[in-house]
């Protein structure tokens, strides 16, 4: 579709983006009344929300609008998978000016509807607002099915750490566009279209996960997050983490470590957990830590040397 949202006015905008993208089973009564209904078999309802803002989360010249949406739902699905639930349903807020194309806002809702897709989950509505900076804002809804949500506090001494997913592909990916490039495109697209193992939070549940977390702000940041919720220290083992030649290869011409990506580097959307040890965990699940008495995170043992992770407000 040509033309832009200006041209195109607010509801004309709306029954574009409407037609755009499908409900899913789980919604009842979609766009077009005040409020939509979303089924909830457990009688419960997860639910969370990110907002991604251009310049901050996002350029356009890096990314495309379907590079944008499948992101923008990939990073809040994630969280429902983090808490063992099964995604169900989006919401989603659009803040453009005028002068945005109409058909970016279209390749946009084609990725949010294609991320959803992986899940079976479907947008339920949501609102555009007329603004300088293209914003978007997405809520997500899930179902834990019965099962108790995997929390932040339950990890507990002796427990093992495990990942699932990749770490520092993203941070890689960044590295690279920001020099100018474009390639290795492996790393780039999973900074472009992260791929969490949404179906690994549930599966985690099932398991006997005691905590559970999306690593969004970088692998040591989100474990902080475990270490102060559950009082524990979580130790990770430096040399059970999967750094491949590929990414050792591309930090060496940056003149980066890779471990920093891995360790720091958000945006992969992996899902780290702890559970009891001896635990049998699919292969899918790596070992990369264990659980002691004390507070904090460390690497081998030591305090680490990187920063933690993102802040969006660290002056630094």
């Amino acid at each position: 579709m040509s033309g832009t949202l200006g041209d195109l006015g607010e509801f004309g905008l709306i029954g574009a983006l409407v037609a755009r993208v499908p409900t899913g089973p789980h919604v009842s009564l979609g766009p077009g009344d005040d409020a939509a209904v979303v089924t909830a078999a457990d009688g419960r309802v997860v639910a969370t929300m990110d907002l991604l803002v251009e310049g901050r989360h996002f350029r356009r010249d890096w990314s495309t609008a379907y590079d944008v949406g499948r992101k923008a739902a990939a990073q809040n699905l994630a969280d429902v998978a983090a808490m063992g639930a099964v995604p169900t349903a989006l919401l989603i807020g659009l803040c453009g000016p005028p002068d945005l194309p109409t058909g970016w806002a279209l390749e946009l809702y084609d990725g949010l509807r294609d991320e959803c897709a992986v899940v079976g989950a479907g947008v339920a509505g949501g609102d555009v607002v007329g603004g300088d900076t293209v914003t978007v804002a997405v809520t997500a809804l899930g179902d834990l099915q019965g099962r108790a949500p995997v929390v932040r506090s339950g990890a507990r001494p002796g427990d093992v750490v495990a990942v699932a997913g990749w770490l520092g592909w993203s941070a890689a990916g960044l590295a690279i566009l920001g020099h100018g490039h474009r390639a290795p495109r492996a790393f780039v697209e999973a900074h472009r279209r992260p791929e969490p193992p949404y179906d690994a939070g549930p599966g985690a549940a099932v398991l006997g996960a005691t905590s559970m977390i999306d690593v969004s702000d970088g692998l040591l940041a989100d474990l902080g997050h475990v270490s102060r919720a559950s009082g524990v220290r979580v130790d990770v083992l430096s040399g059970r983490l999967d750094v491949p030649a590929q990414m050792r290869d591309v930090a060496r011409a940056l003149g980066a470590d890779p471990l920093n990506w891995v360790l720091t580097g958000g945006e992969d959307h992996a899902l780290a957990a702890t559970f009891p040890a001896g635990t049998a965990l699919p292969a899918r699940w790596r070992v990369i830590g264990r659980v002691h008495a004390g507070t904090g995170v460390t690497v081998d043992g030591r305090d680490p040397d990187v920063a933690g992770g993102w802040d969006h407000f660290d002056r630094g």
